[in-house]
C-alpha cells in the first residue's frame, strides 16, 4: 500500500495543491471535489482504493490549499476551473483516467471530458448533476441571481457561506449526525474566512448558470462517447435530486445508478459502499 503524498505544482503560473496515492502504473482516478470543500473530502475514500488504483485529488482554483488569486488577476468561472485542472492533468502526466465528479467537480470534470474524450476511461458521478431534473428548489435563490444579477440578489446568497449553512449541508439528510466528522465542515468554514473567498464563491454561483446551459452539450457527449458511468447518489441531497441520477440512463442505457440513504456529502457516511462500487466499475473497465 502506498501512503498519500501532498504536493503543489505550478500550472502555468497557478499553484494547484493535490493529494496522490497508489501506484502510478495502475489505473488512475481523478477525484474532483465540490462546494464548499476541497480534496480533504476524499480523506476516507483514498485509503480504501489506493491498493488497486492511482488516485489524484487536486483542490480546485480558489478552494482548499490551491491558489486564491484576487478577482482582478483571475476570473472565477467554471470554464477557467476546467482549464486549470485540465492543464494540471497534463503537467502531472495523467494520460488516461477515470473521473470522480461531485457537485462543482461535475461541470469541471465534464468540460475536461468533452475537450478530451479519449482520456476519460469512466465516470463516477457522486451527486454530480448534469440534468435539469436534478436541480431542487434549493437552487431558487441562485437562479434568481442568474436572472437578475443585482447586488441585493448577490447579498442574499451569503447565507450559503456561513459556518452554520456549511454544517447544515453536511448533516442534512443524515439519519445519525454523530457520524459526521466536524473536521470537514470546520475546515471548509475556515477556508471561507480568507480574504475575498466569499466574493469568489458568489462569482461562481453566478457563473453556475453556464453549467446548466451546457447540460445539452454534456448529454450529447454521453450519447456520442458512451463512457462507462456510475451515478451513486445520496438520495436526501437538498440540492441535487435523485431524478438527476436516474436521468443519466436516458443517454447512457448501460449506466449504473445507485442510491444511498444519506445526504449531499455521501462520502462522510458511505465511503466503504462508494469504494466498493467504484472498484466493481473500474475492475470491469
Amino acid at each position: 500500500m502506498t501512503h498519500a503524498t501532498y504536493r503543489s505544482v505550478d500550472v502555468d503560473g497557478f499553484e494547484v495543491f493535490y493529494r496522490e496515492a497508489g501506484n502510478p502504473s495502475k489505473p488512475t482516478l481523478l477525484l474532483l471535489h465540490g462546494f464548499p470543500t476541497s480534496s480533504h473530502m476524499f480523506r476516507d475514500l483514498i485509503p480504501l482504493l489506493e491498493d488497486r488504483f492511482h488516485l489524484v485529488a487536486p483542490d480546485l482554483p480558489g478552494f482548499g490549499l490551491s491558489a486564491l488569486p484576487t478577482r482582478d488577476k483571475f476570473t472565477y468561472s467554471f470554464d477557467n476551473l476546467a482549464k486549470v485542472i485540465g492543464r494540471f492533468t497534463e503537467i502531472v502526466g495523467l494520460k488516461r483516467f477515470a473521473l470522480y465528479i461531485f457537485d462543482y467537480g461535475a461541470p469541471t470534470g465534464l468540460r475536461i471530458a468533452m475537450a478530451h474524450p479519449e482520456r476519460v476511461t469512466a465516470i463516477i458521478s457522486q451527486n454530480g448533476n448534469a440534468y435539469e431534473e436534478g436541480l431542487s428548489d434549493g437552487w431558487n435563490p441562485i437562479e434568481r441571481y442568474w436572472r437578475e444579477p443585482t447586488d441585493a440578489n448577490r447579498q442574499a446568497l451569503r447565507e450559503f457561506l456561513t459556518p452554520q449553512s456549511i454544517r447544515w449541508q453536511y448533516e442534512h439528510g443524515v439519519q445519525d449526525a454523530s457520524r459526521i466528522s466536524p473536521d470537514g465542515y470546520a475546515l471548509d468554514a475556515w477556508y471561507m474566512q480568507r480574504p475575498e473567498a466569499d466574493e469568489v464563491q458568489l462569482d461562481l454561483m453566478l457563473d453556475y448558470a453556464s453549467n446548466v446551459a451546457l447540460y445539452p452539450a454534456f448529454q450529447a457527449y454521453f450519447r456520442e462517447h458512451q463512457p462507462k458511468l456510475l451515478a451513486i447518489w445520496g438520495d436526501k441531497d437538498p440540492f441535487f435530486l435523485p431524478p438527476g441520477a436516474a436521468a443519466y440512463k436516458r443517454d447512457l442505457p448501460n449506466a449504473q445508478v445507485c442510491f444511498l440513504d444519506t445526504g449531499h456529502f455521501a462520502l462522510e457516511t458511505h465511503a466503504v459502499e462508494i469504494a466498493a462500487a467504484i472498484g466493481d466499475l473500474l475492475s470491469s473497465n
